[in-house]
């Protein structure tokens, strides 16, 4: 049973963790524990120790994470574009995907965007096959917007098992 869960911002010491979890919960066999898998889009890694160090350290960026007992559970990104939030390498563990965790990391990294920036909108990019869990977002607020751009190369970290890939930006207004 998981206990209560409490949130923190990230430091450099945990960085090697949130990237295990992310690449777990995104990608490979592990990742079809949860309903937010990208086993059959993509193979290879969602992210690198160097991108989560970069990204803990940068002004305009903020991990949170989502814990529970001492062990990080969950993560989102958040980054500061102007008046906007963009909300990216939002994840929870497989095993705990749909009891609630994610609903929570959400609305926490919301209030705590809101606390810390000028927010006028929160911003992500979704894969546009991944009909369930742009649903999911759109139960909480967020938009589809139509604006779509081509999933990007990088086969160094990944490859796509589908062509055609693409990323379309949901919104939600503050």
């Amino acid at each position: 049973m998981m206990q209560a869960l409490s949130f923190r911002r990230a430091t450099i010491l945990d960085a090697e963790a949130i990237t295990a979890l992310v690449n777990v919960a995104y990608r490979g066999e592990s990742s079809r524990q949860g309903w937010t898998t990208e086993a059959d889009l993509l193979d290879g890694l969602r992210t690198s120790a160097a991108e989560v160090q970069q990204l803990i350290e940068s002004d305009y960026s903020t991990l949170l994470l989502g814990v529970n007992d001492d062990e990080i559970v969950a993560s989102v990104c958040l980054e500061q574009i102007t008046d906007a939030v963009h909300i990216g390498m939002f994840v929870v563990r497989p095993d705990l995907q749909g009891c609630g965790v994610g609903k929570q990391l959400l609305t926490y990294a919301e209030s705590y965007a809101r606390q810390h920036w000028v927010v006028k909108e929160f911003v992500m990019h979704v894969i546009t096959v991944r009909h369930e869990l742009i649903a999911f977002y759109e139960r909480r607020g967020y938009q589809r917007t139509g604006v779509v751009k081509t999933f990007p190369v990088n086969p160094e970290m990944w490859q796509a098992k589908l062509s055609g890939l693409q990323l379309e930006m949901l919104q939600k207004l503050i």
